[in-house]
């Protein structure tokens, strides 16, 4: 969940306080709103309008054997969307017959720790840093033999997103990433807030805990249910729609990724050598110069900074988009419309 960035918590007192205006315009100077689909129909998709993919798929790639949905032509341009926590493929369940009918070969993964997503050895160290999620991306393109492709998410899988759109643009299309640029490191997520600021992030204090581990272990149902309504205060998912996704939570590995993620974003947990120069590179603040949509939604229960606060992390083709109608924190669940058409409009621009 609220995957906002590390270096998010040292500004994000004072981000907050720039003006909504600022977050209501696209920041390359046209309208927030716009669509780049003038020559197009309107797409149509409405939230729920699905409830399964056509088949799932694995694959071994690097450390994992992935488990993944696939739609729309093998020979189209790629996508691959990435979902968050405590979210699973099924955030995109919509977006990808979208994407799909376009013309575009879908993939959206479980990551590691979630669905059918397996460790290849049981020895493999269960490490949630970012910068392994980031190069289990990669090394899933290279299974699939995928060159470049379109990268799309939210929460983990939009930090997921920017940090292989930063560390290896050419890999990456385009990216549409909700909640903007979530590049952090373990320094930045030390550096104290003001205690309302620090409250946002409960969560994370108690993951800190063995208690909370054993409480996650106990209650992951509960907790992530708690999380989604926390997150999107106005979306009224059904009880259907939040077990589908709680199924991908029952993976053998998903608490010890869940709870490493966390302690080691607070400097509570040690990473692995392997991925220390990657993490170098990530604490200097890459910034990502392929084309980019970011998006919010207008009723993001989660801790996130406004678009201000991020813009300049964006050197190339670059807009954002706030959607309103009391979207939440999932926004491709809850928009799956608007979400489409920033994964098409942003390989428009690419």
């Amino acid at each position: 969940m609220p995957d906002v960035i590390d270096h998010s918590r040292r500004r994000f007192i004072g981000a907050a306080a720039m003006t909504v205006a600022a977050s209501h315009l696209a920041l390359d100077g046209s309208a927030e709103a716009q669509s780049a689909r003038p020559n197009r129909p309107a797409l149509t998709v409405k939230p729920g309008t699905n409830t399964s993919f056509a088949s799932l798929k694995q694959i071994d790639a690097g450390l994992l054997n992935v488990g993944y949905a696939e739609a729309g032509p093998a020979d189209g341009p790629p996508v691959i969307l990435l979902h968050g926590w405590p979210y699973d493929i099924h955030s995109f369940v919509d977006v990808a017959p979208v994407l799909a009918a376009e013309g575009h070969r879908v993939i959206v993964p479980y990551l590691r720790g979630y669905g059918t997503t397996r460790f290849l050895s049981d020895s493999t160290f269960r490490n949630g840093q970012p910068s392994a999620i980031a190069l289990d991306t990669i090394a899933l393109m290279d299974a699939l033999k995928i060159d470049k492709a379109t990268l799309a998410g939210f929460d983990w899988g939009a930090r997921t997103a920017d940090i292989v759109a930063a560390l290896w643009p050419e890999r990456c299309r385009g990216l549409v990433s909700v909640s903007g640029y979530l590049i952090g490191s373990q320094d930045a997520g030390k550096q104290p807030l003001p205690p309302n600021a620090e409250l946002q992030w409960w969560y994370q204090f108690y993951f800190a805990t063995e208690r909370g581990r054993a409480g996650y272990q106990k209650y992951r149902r509960e907790f992530s249910k708690l999380i989604w309504q926390l997150a999107s205060p106005k979306w009224q998912f059904d009880d259907a729609t939040f077990e589908r996704s709680a199924k991908a939570f029952d993976n053998p590995d998903h608490v010890a990724i869940v709870i490493h993620n966390y302690r080691w974003r607070l400097g509570l947990a040690e990473g692995e050598a392997r991925y220390d120069d990657v993490e170098k590179r990530l604490a200097q603040g890459p910034v990502i110069a392929v084309p980019t949509i970011t998006m919010e939604g207008d009723a993001n229960g989660a801790p996130h900074p406004p678009p201000a606060a991020y813009a300049r992390m964006f050197s190339g083709k670059y807009s954002h988009r706030t959607i309103e109608g009391g979207i939440g924190h999932n926004l491709p669940q809850e928009a799956p419309q608007a979400f489409a058409e920033a994964v098409i409009d942003v390989m428009a621009e690419s």
